[in-house]
Parts: C-alpha cells; structure tokens; sequence
C-alpha cells in the first residue's frame, strides 16, 4: 500500500485533472425527473453546493491558521515539520478531507451515479494508500513524537472537541488562505459554473446565452485570479501576519 501511495503522491496534481474531467461522463442520475418532479434539479444543487462549499472552508480554515508544508520534494514524500496546530489539532488530514468533500460536492451538484458511486470510492482508495505513504515517512522521521500525535488525533474525523479554544488561540491569515488558494479556487469555481450552466438548462433557460453567460463569469474569476496572481509575483501581498 505504502508503494501504491508514493506511485500516486508523485503524480496527484494530474489526478485532479482526470477526476473533473470524469465529472462530465454520461451516467445515470441520482435525482430524476420521474422520482423528484421538475424540479428535481434543486436537490442536486443545494446538497452539491453545501457538501462542496463545506469541503473548500476546512480547507480554508486549515491554511488560514496553519498552513502545513508538505507539497513533497522531487515528487515524494516530505516535510520539513510535524505540523499539529490549528485544525490539526482535530484532524491528520483535513486538507484531505475539504478535498474529498469538495469532489463529491461537485459529484453531487453534477448529479452522476457514476461519479458518486464508483469515482469517489476509487478516489477515497487512492488518498489512503497516499496517507499511508506520508504516515510511514513521518513516522520514520519523527518517530515517538508522530506516534503520539496519532494517538491523540483522528486520522479522517475531524473532532469538535476544543475547536473554540483553537480559533481563540490562533488568528486566522485570509492572505495565506488567498495565496495559497487561488489557484483551487479558480479551477473549482469554473467547474462550478459549467455544471450549472450547462447540466441544468432550467438555471439558462436560453441555449445561445449559455455560452456567453459562461464566458462573462469565467473571464471575471480570471480578472480575479489575474489581480490575485499579480499582487502574490509584485511582493504586494505576502502571507505575513504583521
């Protein structure tokens, strides 16, 4: 498993990639038409948008407080420290986990059978072996210490317990958040826009305007990320906290 989840760690930014793309393939719905009635699409809408919009604050929450470094280093496994403030304080993994349920959101919103039932069971198989992976480096570089710190703090299941305390404690870097983010963020909001545009025709009810609504929404996020990326290379926005 430990192998298994290197060989994916090394190429983990190309699997997000693939796994958007699969959110396009034909499948059988979870809500039809013939169960819910016309306005069937209201479910998938609503509990993608919340399962979703859930997904990306932990991961917004888990870098605004403390941001863990641990994109690996020529593609494996690696990390300069063992991060165990913040959110995790109350989660291993909850960047995973805003992951996870930022992808079934979107599963939901595109309200695929497929995407749902057999996508994301693979998807939680590959992040396992990928964890794995990093626990087994993590243990070996610090030891005693990491093994305390799994046997105070859930792998997956993020703990409530004490949560008030953290956020009293700790202050919350929006600019961190920001930069570290936008990139996500951009990709994750335009396929937002296209599922809604373009799998529900009765949010656009218009089919020549799809294309144009599209485009508009789409070339304003870039403005944004343009603004964004511009003020992260000119050094006008930094993630200090002074």
């Amino acid at each position: 498993m430990i192998a298994i989840g290197n060989f994916f760690f090394k190429y983990r930014n190309n699997l997000f990639i693939v796994l958007y793309l699969l959110l396009f393939v034909p499948s059988p719905p979870i809500f039809s038409r013939e169960q819910f009635g016309p306005h069937y699409y209201l479910y998938p809408v609503i509990l993608g948008l919340l399962v979703t919009f859930s997904g990306e604050l932990i991961r917004g929450i888990t870098i605004g407080l403390a941001y863990i470094i641990r994109g690996g280093r020529d593609k494996k496994v690696y990390a300069e420290t063992l991060v165990t403030e913040g959110i995790f304080r109350h989660c291993r993994n909850p960047l995973y986990v805003g992951n996870i349920l930022m992808l079934l959101g979107v599963g939901i919103l595109a309200n695929s059978l497929i995407y749902v039932g057999i996508v994301m069971p693979l998807f939680l198989f590959i992040y396992q072996t990928i964890v794995l992976a990093e626990e087994n480096f993590l243990r070996n570089k610090f030891g005693a210490q990491f093994d305390a710190y799994c046997s105070r703090v859930n792998r997956w299941l993020i703990n409530f317990s004490g949560i008030s305390e953290t956020f009293k404690d700790m202050r919350f870097n929006y600019k961190r958040w920001l930069l570290k983010e936008y990139n996500t963020l951009l990709v994750w909001l335009i396929g937002i826009v296209a599922i809604l545009i373009f799998k529900y025709p009765e949010i656009v009810p218009e089919a020549d305007s799809r294309v144009t609504v599209f485009a508009v929404i789409v070339l304003m996020l870039g403005a944004v990320y343009g603004y964004v990326r511009y003020l992260k290379k000119s050094g006008k926005m930094t993630d200090s906290m002074a």
